[in-house]
């Protein structure tokens, strides 16, 4: 039961992280326009969609599923790998609520700051995961 739990997390966090991706970037191009623009409304309904149908979803599962490993095999509380993984993926949830606060701006016309910060921010979740990846199949600690 656990390695299907465990395939089910991997499969969810992927596409958590391909939703995380690809988010910023849809509003990035949505604030290269003005609200009532069909580039701006375009990305506007393109990122509601992924935020509906992707990336709520995969957050949910990614943490149920999550929790569900860890209460089938609790062991795994006692590595310190393990409780910096969770630090990093409480941050990388923070960072998906930010992207979605900062997107329902967007979509306002509220100004969310420069292109470049934006863009500087898209990459944080890559190298968030790329930590996570390396503390889960390295275990360095």
């Amino acid at each position: 039961m656990y390695l299907w739990v465990k395939a089910f997390h991997i499969i969810f966090v992927i596409a958590l992280m391909a939703g995380l991706l690809i988010f910023p970037r849809y509003k990035l191009h949505q604030l290269k326009s003005a609200p009532g623009e069909p580039l701006f409304e375009a990305m506007k309904e393109a990122s509601l969609k992924l935020r509906k149908i992707i990336l709520t979803p995969a957050i949910l599962m990614v943490w149920a599923l999550g929790i569900t490993m860890l209460v089938l095999n609790p062991d795994l509380l006692q590595h310190s790998w393990m409780h910096v993984k969770l630090v990093l993926v409480v941050i990388l949830s923070g960072l998906h609520g930010y992207f979605i606060s900062l997107g329902k701006k967007i979509d306002k016309g509220v100004p969310v700051g420069s292109e470049k910060r934006f863009r500087l921010l898209n990459e944080v979740p890559f190298m968030i995961m790329i930590a996570i990846v390396i503390l889960v199949v390295v275990q360095p600690f």
